[in-house]
């Protein structure tokens, strides 16, 4: 499966799908840095379903023994392989690897603009996709996945659950503080973005800022309390 069909997009999708006609990478980046011409190319896949709780986006948290990214939540995806069918093909294999997700029950909508991490140096496409299909999902292999968690848009839009975090260099960026994970940096950034273009988002204190060490901790803090049946570990879960 190598084409995307955005007129597959369900209902709900129809509004951001509708904004990417003007989208920039500016506008979804957390580093308004421009791609490289060389460099090493990556995909994510920024698959949104519909749960118990509404539309739902998937995301896997990093295992905190991993040397690059530790603990960090992330969408499905890696670097893309020779042989690979591009961006979307590397994007489907790798969340198949990570959360054992069925790629047959996945449509793909469109691809974003190309993204440049400089931490990390890669030029990520993310890959927008619909799960028409939802299939379950677990951390495939616990020494790269800690958890798998599908988190709903509506606890994403919640204001209280939105903050600023300042990393230790100086930089700011939107972040999320739910399923008990911290969503922040690229995918904090991407996840903020694409809200605002679809018009889900709800006005929040852009003034909270936490310092990076201080939104890890209230994260690890919010781990015991109520995970809403969203967050998937070891175990497989159903995917609706």
């Amino acid at each position: 499966m190598t084409d995307v069909h955005p007129e597959a997009a369900p209902a709900f999708l129809e509004p951001l799908l509708g904004s990417l006609d003007t989208v920039e990478a500016y506008d979804l980046a957390p580093h308004r840095v421009p791609p490289p011409a060389g460099g090493p190319r990556a995909a994510v896949l920024v698959l949104f379903g519909e749960g118990p709780e509404g539309p739902d986006v998937l995301l896997v948290e990093r295992a905190s023994t991993l040397r690059n990214h530790a603990g960090q939540v992330a969408f499905p995806g890696g670097r893309i392989d020779p042989g690979d069918a591009g961006p979307l093909g590397a994007a489907l294999r790798e969340a198949e690897e990570e959360t054992g997700l069925d790629p047959a029950g996945v449509v793909p909508l469109a691809l974003l603009p190309e993204l440049f991490i400089p931490p990390s140096g890669f030029v990520v496409t993310p890959v927008l996709a619909y799960w028409a299909e939802p299939s379950a999902v677990h951390a495939v292999d616990p020494a790269e996945t800690a958890t798998v968690v599908r988190v709903s848009v509506a606890d994403l839009v919640e204001p209280s659950n939105r903050i600023t975090v300042r990393h230790p260099s100086g930089h700011r960026g939107p972040a999320f503080l739910v399923a008990g994970v911290l969503v922040w940096g690229f995918t904090g950034g991407l996840l903020s973005g694409l809200l605002d273009r679809a018009g889900w988002a709800h006005p929040w204190d852009e003034s909270r800022v936490l310092d990076l060490g201080a939104a890890w901790s209230a994260a690890r803090s919010a781990r015991g309390g109520d995970r809403n049946g969203r967050r998937h570990g070891g175990q497989e879960a159903a995917g609706t």
